[in-house]
């Protein structure tokens, strides 16, 4: 199973601990010192009062293209720290970090982006046929470009960075370390929703899209344990996050782009479609269709099952036999 893949390399909580700390200051130091020193190159002169520190304000110094390059980077470096605490504190090869098969299933990963890819757009596009009132139209090709080149890049990074650490290193951490699956999926997906906490979409919408980001975490982290891997949870992150990019964009949304259409509807008016449809129709029917492709099975053990390590499976399977 995924968690026990932890077993193939040395898995005490203090490498976990520590390597959360490498993780953090890859992802949110080194990594974000390009995006600090554009910052001040850019606002030289200024009044340091006046230097923002809202990425709304960031990003009328920096220009989107620019802004997002940055932060999509400082995730891309996340996730090389995410490899070196795997490799390097413990000994961990990269593929029982991703998958419990042995080797990589491209194929999975695909089809979910491809169905998820179509799935998005067309919830956009049909939006915009019923109610082109709330839509203007942002193309312009230059920009559009510069996004493109940006996006197709880094956002798939940004995607598997937070994948490889949620649902990859701190869910086979957390796993081996309490020997359980619930705990695990449920500790994960709280702080993949807590991350996205100081996103301009929760002041405008409220704490209620908590809901939708804890929620897709749940998803995602279900897909994990039943598929014995990341591969869907990757495929299907990354599809969310790079066409809601390239067609959408808002004024009060975390990814502000040069993309396709400008969302002009009131924030505060979104509610059942946009935050509990998702959630409580979409992601159900996604596991159903998924089930049925994968065929998946023995779910309560293996959402809410014991972790056991190697050893003791080998002294269970044969008390279980006498």
């Amino acid at each position: 199973m995924y968690i026990e893949q932890a077993y193939k390399g040395l898995y005490e909580w203090w490498r976990y601990i520590l390597g959360i700390v490498i993780i953090f200051l890859a992802w949110q130091f080194i990594g974000m010192l390009p995006l600090g020193a554009a910052l001040i190159f850019k606002t030289i002169g200024q009044d340091s009062a006046n230097i923002p520190s809202d990425i709304s304000g960031i990003m009328n110094v920096l220009g989107s293209n620019l802004f997002l390059f940055l932060m999509l980077f400082s995730f891309a470096v996340g996730l090389v720290g995410v490899f070196i605490a795997a490799k390097g504190l413990h000994r961990l090869p990269i593929l029982n970090l991703t998958t419990s098969r042995s080797k990589i299933d491209w194929k999975r990963f695909w089809f979910i982006f491809i169905l998820w890819g179509v799935v998005s757009s067309s919830v956009v596009l049909i939006d915009f046929y019923l109610s082109p009132e709330d839509f203007e139209l942002n193309f312009k090709l230059k920009p559009f470009l510069i996004l493109l080149v940006i996006a197709v890049i880094l956002i798939p990074l940004q995607t598997s960075f937070e994948e490889y650490f949620f649902r990859g290193y701190l869910m086979q951490g957390i796993g081996v370390v309490l020997k359980n699956r619930w705990v695990p999926l449920l500790i994960t997906s709280i702080g993949f929703g807590l991350m996205h906490i100081a996103n301009p979409e929760v002041e405008k919408l409220g704490y209620v899209i908590m809901i939708y980001y804890i929620g897709t975490g749940l998803f995602l982290g279900i897909i994990t344990l039943m598929d014995d891997g990341l591969e869907l949870a990757l495929g299907f992150h990354a599809a969310n996050n790079l066409f809601t990019a390239l067609l959408v964009t808002a004024d009060w949304t975390a990814f502000q782009t040069h993309s396709i259409f400008l969302d002009l509807s009131d924030p505060s008016e979104m509610g059942l479609m946009e935050i509990f449809v998702p959630v409580f129709v979409v992601f159900p029917i996604l596991l159903f269709i998924l089930s049925k492709k994968y065929n998946w099975t023995n779910w309560k053990e293996k959402c809410f099952g014991y972790v056991i390590e190697p050893s003791n499976r080998e002294d269970l399977r044969r008390n279980e036999e006498q």
